[in-house]
């Protein structure tokens, strides 16, 4: 995860993470079910997860034909829990854990794939850092954001977590680097957005639960597989965008 701008020496941008959201989210995995079926037929052989914490979605996402996948961390504990899991075997064989940023990459490095799941909300200049990444999409490659939707909704638990904002669809599609064009935008969860309303409105908590966030992924996101596609994907606490460059 990324959450400020700051560097080091010799291994790379070094970016410490003070967010606690991996430990939280880490059992909803209805949550990531969904989200990643909406993405899956855009992932290539070669992906570049940027801000890969802990490894959940490589190790979830393993199932597809990835020939190679670079987990990029700046954090230096995350990145170092990484290259454990990964000498450990609990990384997938085709997974390279690499510490840095993507001001780090090599500049002929390329990729099917470039993913921001939950990551660019930690970015201060999120323009700057789809424009840096963009270089890296290989033609016909996709790059995918997955974000927290609606400023609205900001929390101190956002703000607790590094989070510089939230993302209405309008405002990310604002952010499309030169070259990539739009494949698909969308809200995700709407019966979670209500929630989250509820929330800012009335109870006013500023962290959640795991009894809540268990609650909201086994009732509240089932209800969204049904509620989304019914409302066209209008609505929703999450965003997502792919774009692909031609």
């Amino acid at each position: 995860m990324i959450a400020s701008n700051s560097s080091t020496g010799t291994t790379g941008t070094a970016i410490p993470y003070s967010g606690s959201e991996l430990e939280l989210f880490a059992d909803a995995r209805i949550w990531r079910a969904y989200w990643q079926a909406q993405i899956a037929p855009f992932i290539g052989k070669r992906v570049l997860e940027v801000g890969a914490g802990l490894g959940t979605v490589v190790r979830s996402l393993s199932h597809l034909p990835i020939v190679h996948w670079v987990a990029l961390e700046p954090d230096p504990d995350m990145a170092g829990r990484l290259s454990v899991l990964s000498e450990s075997g609990v990384l997938p064989a085709f997974c390279e854990p690499r510490p840095g940023t993507t001001s780090d990459l090599a500049p002929d490095e390329q990729f099917d794939t470039v993913m921001y799941v939950d990551v660019l909300e930690h970015i201060e200049d999120d323009r700057a850092e789809l424009a840096r990444a963009a270089r890296h999409v290989a033609p016909n490659g996709t790059l995918i954001v997955l974000a927290p939707a609606h400023q609205f909704l900001y929390s101190s638990f956002d703000a607790a977590i590094g989070h510089f904002r939230r993302y209405r669809l309008g405002v990310l599609l604002d952010l499309c680097p030169p070259g990539l064009s739009v494949a698909r935008a969308r809200y995700l969860d709407a019966a979670g957005l209500l929630t989250s309303l509820g929330n800012r409105l009335l109870l006013k908590q500023s962290v959640p639960t795991p009894a809540q966030i268990g609650i909201w992924d086994r009732v509240m996101v089932r209800a969204s597989r049904w509620i989304d596609p019914a409302l066209s994907f209008r609505l929703g606490k999450s965003v997502l965008v792919v774009w692909r460059r031609s």
